[in-house]
Formats: structure tokens, sequence, C-alpha cells
């Protein structure tokens, strides 16, 4: 069995809880391989620490023996595992090193017996199969990654907004004047979606949510269509060029080009711990219900 580590940087105020997760993994025998850029940001003292290991550096370096992709850091690095993992299937489990932590499985204690590592190894774990976004257009951005586990972003580049025709399932909506618009998935509900007053939906519903960003109408609305649904999207922007965005990648794109978002083929299996749930990230995360009266119940 193979565990792979993934991180895109490296804090050393985590040194110690960097150091119990390898050596937790490490104990039950599995064989461990390194992102290479990852571990070339560690301090040499703490390399020469942590358990021996093989190194990959792309998603045909993960071998079907590999059982789980840890992404060690914040909701960022989990976006960035889907580059490497793809749609191999691979669990990926994440484990908090940064700020908010939302999409991550849990945390690692310098103190605790960090029982769930060993879990995880041992198969003692829940899958949630996250929606993926796909992209599609006549001339892709070279080198983007054309799938997203959040959202999609097309917004401003120049300060004047946009004129943005959308259809839904061949359905044309009313032009959007906005500085932007966002297709999220339910996964991404809770990140930039939420901040543009869209709703909270759970992971597993079978939905998608478009939302326009400081739209310059007073009537307009996120909407929610069907997972099923085609997105098709034309951008027209004044300054000849705006910015499309998947989750934290990003390129540029010229006004009146066409894109087109669907379903992808394919999930991300996000991996769960038995003791956790949906709203209870929501209660500590995010702080939802947080209310003095509430302490009374």
């Amino acid at each position: 069995m193979t565990v792979a580590i993934f991180g895109r940087e490296f804090n050393a105020a985590n040194s110690d809880k960097l150091l119990t997760l390898l050596r937790s993994v490490g104990e039950k025998g599995v064989r461990i391989i390194y992102y290479s850029s990852f571990l070339s940001v560690l301090p040499g003292s703490l390399r020469e620490l942590i358990p021996s290991g093989e190194r990959f550096d792309a998603c045909s370096d993960l071998s079907s023996d590999c059982k789980l992709f840890f992404a060690l850091g914040g909701d960022g690095t989990f976006l960035s595992a889907l580059t490497l993992v793809r749609g191999s299937g691979i669990p990926v489990v994440g484990v908090n090193f940064g700020r908010l932590g939302f999409l991550t499985t849990s945390t690692v204690s310098d103190t605790d017996s960090n029982g769930w590592i060993s879990e995880l190894v041992d198969g003692k774990y829940r899958l949630e199969r996250r929606t993926v976004l796909s992209m599609h257009c006549d001339n892709m951005p070279e080198g983007l990654y054309p799938y997203a586990v959040n959202e999609v972003v097309v917004q401003r580049r120049d300060p004047v907004m946009l004129s943005i025709d959308v259809t839904v399932d061949g359905s044309r909506l009313p032009t959007y004047w906005a500085d932007g618009l966002l297709v999220a998935t339910p996964t991404g509900s809770t990140a930039y979606s939420l901040s543009l007053g869209g709703p909270i939906v759970r992971p597993d519903a079978k939905v998608l949510i478009i939302s326009p960003i400081a739209p310059h109408n007073l009537n307009v609305r996120p909407l929610i269509v069907p997972d099923t649904s085609m997105i098709e999207i034309a951008v027209n922007a004044r300054g000849h060029e705006a910015m499309l965005t998947m989750d934290n990648r990003s390129a540029s794109i010229v006004s009146g080009q066409k894109l087109s978002f669907a379903k992808a083929g394919f999930t991300v299996n996000s991996v769960a711990l038995e003791s956790s749930n949906f709203i209870g990230a929501l209660q500590e995360k995010l702080f939802w219900g947080e209310d003095k009266r509430n302490d009374r119940q």
C-alpha cells in the first residue's frame, strides 16, 4: 500500500505536527511517496527525521497501489490536489496545516495519540464524492487544467463592468451586467459563492449555483440549477480581455469567447472521519448560528 504526501508550502511552526503525522503513517508499514516540490521546501534537518520515501511530480507517477493522498495545508492545498489526483479516484485526506481549513478532515495534535491517522490508513473512513466542474472552449488557455472542485469564475480585468450572456440547457437568461459571474458546485457553496450571497448547499446535493459578482441590477439573485445542466457563457469586455479562474488557477480570455460548463465525468473522493459532519463544520469553522441567545438552549 502506498500513501502520497502533498503540500504547497511549509511553515516551520508546523514541524512537530508534520513529524507526528509522517511517523504515525510510517509506523503502519506503508510505502510513502512525497511530492517533490513540497519535500524540497522542508528544512534539511527535518528531512533527516521523517520516514524515507520516493518522490512524485505528476498524476502519472501515482500508481494504482496509492490508497490515500494526504493534502497538508489549507483549503487551497486541497483544491490543488485535484490537478494531481485528477480522475484516478484516489481518496484525498485534507489535513489542516493552514487557517480556516473548511475542506480538511482533521488537524494533527502534538500531544494526543492522533488515532485517527491509524484509522485512515486502516481504511476506517467514509468517502464524500465531490462534484467536479469541467470547462470546454474553442481556444483553451494554454496550460490550464479545465476542472474545478469549488467554482469557475469569469471576472473583469479592467475597471469596467462586463456584460455576460448565459444560457442554461439552451434557455437564455437576461444579460448580466456585473464585475463577473461564478458557477459553483455544492462544495464551493461555502467558498466565494457564500461571500456573494449564495446559498449554503450540502456537498451531496445534485445542483450547481450561478451567482453574479457585484451586479449592476437590483433584481438579480443567485440561481440554482440541476447539476445535469449545460451552462454556456459569453463574456463581453470593453477592455478586450477578462480573467477566468478555476478554483485557484487563472488564465486570460478574450472578449466574446464562449465557454461551456458541465458536471465532469468523475468526482473527487474526499475522505471524512466518522465523527465529522457538514453541519458541525458550519458551526465550528464558519460560526453558523453564533448567537448568545443560543447559549441558553
